[in-house]
């Protein structure tokens, strides 16, 4: 509809110019003819006295329709000037506004999603085969956390592997090692997502970390989730190790940025981004950037908005969280082109 108002205006202002240019061209041509008429009343003297006269207020009637003429054209073109900047910033005010909330869908889809991780890693931390491997690692116990892992894995295809350390931080489970056979034995009790877990208090809490690539697992990019496992499996147990999940995010991202509603001429001028509390790039539909690069997005201190710069429109929106699961703090992101008229 924006489209269509920009359009009117131009084609009302085009045809305006056309339509007072032949005006002035008529007012020219019989301004002529008055002259012509003006003389030769002149020439036939007294008997042309009264034809004169006539001559002489048809040359007058032409000056004053021509005065009119430019008059419409300078008040009609201020108005397709006025018509055309409002025009323009309704469509900057539409695209913006619609962009906001696309961005505001992706990032909550994400979340949604999110949230099943943190409750997949809370419930599986008090699975019997976790519990028993860490009190009692023989390898009959791993050998049936393992099978178990990979029963989970085969039902659940988002994640890349679930690892089980125990209280050292040393992997002494995971549901794929031939896949990841570098996982066993590792020393994690360094790595963020297994310092954060030994530190909840109940079996109800949870830790997440930022995206990352994860070496061992081929270098993927992957949101870890992890918590403490609790002995007996008990929400106030003691911790006797922990679980941690790894979320195979490109995958997942990519399939959320392709669902944004945008049209295909709209998606060949945008650039949708998933960015995360520190505007670091984690996901984006050009593939550029990703766990590397820095988007210089100007919140102004708002949760979403939109502004336009540099012949770009920015539009953004933060997490608002799902149910128990606050999000980090990541935002999705449209950028896309302003076409100018």
């Amino acid at each position: 509809m924006q489209d269509d108002i920009l359009r009117l205006a131009y084609e009302v202002s085009r045809v305006t110019e056309e339509k007072v240019d032949r005006i002035d061209r008529v007012m020219k041509q019989t301004g002529m003819l008055a002259i012509n008429a003006r003389l030769e009343a002149a020439r036939a003297g007294e008997a042309g006295r009264a034809f004169s006269v006539v001559a002489q207020e048809l040359g007058a009637l032409a000056n004053a329709i021509s005065g009119i003429g430019g008059e419409l054209r300078s008040a009609i073109a201020s108005n397709i000037a006025s018509l055309r900047t409002a025009g323009s910033q309704m469509l900057v005010d539409f695209k913006g506004t619609r962009h906001t909330d696309l961005a505001r869908s992706a990032v909550e889809i994400v979340d949604r999603n999110l949230y099943e991780r943190s409750c997949d890693v809370r419930w599986w931390a008090t699975d019997s085969s976790v519990t028993q491997v860490l009190e009692d690692p023989t390898r009959a116990t791993v050998t049936h956390a393992t099978e178990r892992l990979a029963t989970i894995l085969r039902s659940y295809t988002v994640y890349l592997d679930l690892w089980i350390a125990d209280r050292s931080g040393r992997v002494i489970a995971t549901g794929r090692p031939d896949r990841y056979p570098g996982a066993i034995g590792q020393d994690v009790s360094h790595e963020d997502w297994f310092r954060a877990a030994m530190t909840t208090r109940t079996g109800d809490e949870f830790r997440v970390c930022d995206i990352a690539a994860n070496p061992t697992l081929g270098g993927a990019q992957v949101a870890t989730y992890s918590t403490a496992v609790r002995a007996g499996g008990h929400s106030r147990g003691t911790a006797i190790g922990a679980l941690g999940i790894f979320f195979d995010w490109a995958p997942q991202a990519a399939a959320v940025l392709d669902g944004i509603g945008l049209s295909p001429a709209e998606r060949a001028t945008s650039r949708l981004m998933l960015l995360d509390a520190g505007h670091r790039i984690i996901a984006a539909s050009d593939g550029q950037g990703i766990c590397t690069g820095h988007y210089p997005l100007q919140t102004d201190g708002r949760d979403s908005g939109y502004y336009s710069q540099g012949g770009k429109l920015v539009a953004f929106a933060l997490t608002p969280g799902y149910e128990t699961y606050r999000g980090l703090g990541w935002l999705g992101c449209i950028e896309s082109e302003l076409v100018e008229e």
